[in-house]
């Protein structure tokens, strides 16, 4: 079975990131006029006439960061290239040669694969006069294109296909577009990325004890024992009055997009620290969104040498009083320090995704209505009383029931709030945000 990738590569600001977002159709990389805005490899699986790879952005070649990770964004460099089956190697056509293109050119002739040289930014064909240049870079005519203007992005697809190893017969597409997704969301410097890396067996994103480290989204697919699934690491988040910069802005928005495309979310909490209000709005954005979630208390290992005893359901009214649209979560105690528990907190995210995907009956729906109501009545609306007719499942991940009553306005939050509950309850997800939508006697016709 081969697997494939397709590395964007070249010095700073250079427009890797605009063109690996052109050829993905969507904003996935974080694109701004600073040079340095890449520091881990961003990886999305594309198909391109029926030949699908990982297509990787990769930081600039040459950057000075200012928080001094130049290394590690090296490192992920080096890695991007030495496991590439193609490399597109990017040019900026307004510039012309310079020399740390020559630099870049001169690793790049070291790589094991073919070499795409692109130049970009040609938004006119005044620039292109300026191309011939960029013969002494010794991999032949550069394939102009402008990746706002979309101007000779096919030209570029094709090339890649061509230079594609051939395909066989037991391919398989590493597409993560079916897997199972799992986000790991939660402040600034709660050891995010240090799970994933334990997750994923290796540096696959910077680790750092500065604050801010990780700006993208980055989503990994995982093979492991034939089991593969998505993990995505995210920027950690901080109040919007805090953040420094354009970058940490749009990390913050990667990660919330994060939150409403991932399958379950772990959030991951300090356990040595108190719930922040970050983590509260965190908390917020994720039942908002109906996501199933996992809480992981990081430095549980710390916390039990310091209270011996201790247990997780110590936590369990702390995290209601805390985090109240979570109450019901599953927690998991785990240290990205070493590793603990970190598999057994993927599998414990399978099985809530697979609650999650249970249908029902229609009796035992309205059963578990009919003993809610039974328990406790809602408080009248306008001198009326809030009356259920009966109720059905409209769908699942997460589970999602429409409920047909007299009038909606009769039935107030912490109504609902109590009846999902006991629904949760009995109708055997637990530990799953459920979503439930009052309608009319009106609307029945619309979802029968």
């Amino acid at each position: 079975m081969s697997y494939f990738s397709v590395a964007i590569v070249g010095r700073p600001n250079v427009g890797k990131s605009t063109l690996f977002n052109r050829l993905v159709g969507s904003r996935i990389a974080i694109e701004a006029p600073i040079a340095g805005v890449t520091r881990d490899r961003v990886l999305y699986p594309l198909t391109i006439e029926d030949r699908t790879f990982d297509l990787i952005d990769t930081g600039g070649i040459g950057i000075v960061d200012s928080q001094r990770l130049e290394d590690q964004i090296e490192k992920q460099i080096r890695v991007g290239i030495d496991e590439a089956s193609v490399i597109i190697f990017c040019v900026d056509s307004r510039d012309g040669v310079v020399p740390l293109d020559i630099e870049v050119a001169r690793r790049l002739r070291r790589a094991n694969c073919p070499v795409i040289l692109v130049a970009t930014k040609v938004d006119t064909t005044r620039i292109e006069d300026k191309l011939p240049s960029f013969h002494e870079l010794g991999f032949g005519d550069p394939i102009p294109l402008s990746s706002v203007e979309n101007r000779n992005i096919d030209d570029l697809e094709e090339a890649i296909v061509e230079n594609l190893p051939p395909a066989e017969e037991n391919e398989e597409p590493l597409s993560g577009v079916d897997l199972l997704k799992i986000a790991f969301i939660g402040r600034r410097n709660v050891g995010k990325s240090s799970i994933v890396n334990h997750i994923c067996g290796g540096e696959r994103v910077i680790v750092s004890d500065i604050p801010g480290t990780t700006r993208d989204s980055v989503d990994i697919i995982v093979d492991r024992d034939g089991e593969k699934f998505v993990a995505i690491d995210t920027a950690g988040l901080r109040k919007r009055g805090k953040q420094d910069d354009v970058m940490e802005f749009y990390g913050h928005m990667r990660s919330e997009r994060a939150i409403r495309r991932a399958d379950v979310i772990v959030l991951m909490l300090d356990a040595t620290r108190e719930v922040s209000k970050i983590e509260k709005r965190i908390g917020s954005m994720i039942v908002e969104e109906h996501k199933p979630c996992l809480l992981a208390l990081n430095k549980w290992d710390l916390v039990q040498e310091q209270r011996p005893g201790i247990v997780l359901q110590d936590f369990q009214e702390y995290v209601a009083e805390n985090l109240p649209g979570l109450y019901f979560c599953r927690m998991a105690g785990v240290s990205a320090l070493t590793g603990e528990n970190v598999w057994p907190l993927i599998g414990a995210c399978r099985e809530l995704y697979n609650q999650g995907a249970v249908e029902v009956r229609t009796a035992q729906v309205n059963a578990a209505l009919s003993n809610a109501f039974k328990k406790r009545r809602p408080k009248p609306y306008m001198g009326k009383l809030g009356k259920v007719y009966y109720g059905t499942q409209i769908g699942v991940t997460p589970p999602s029931f429409v409920i047909f009553c007299n009038n909606p306005k009769a039935f107030d939050d912490n109504y609902r709030r109590y009846l999902a509950h006991q629904m949760r309850v009995e109708l055997g997800y637990p530990e799953l945000p459920i979503r439930l939508v009052f309608k009319t006697q009106h609307d029945v016709g619309r979802y029968s």
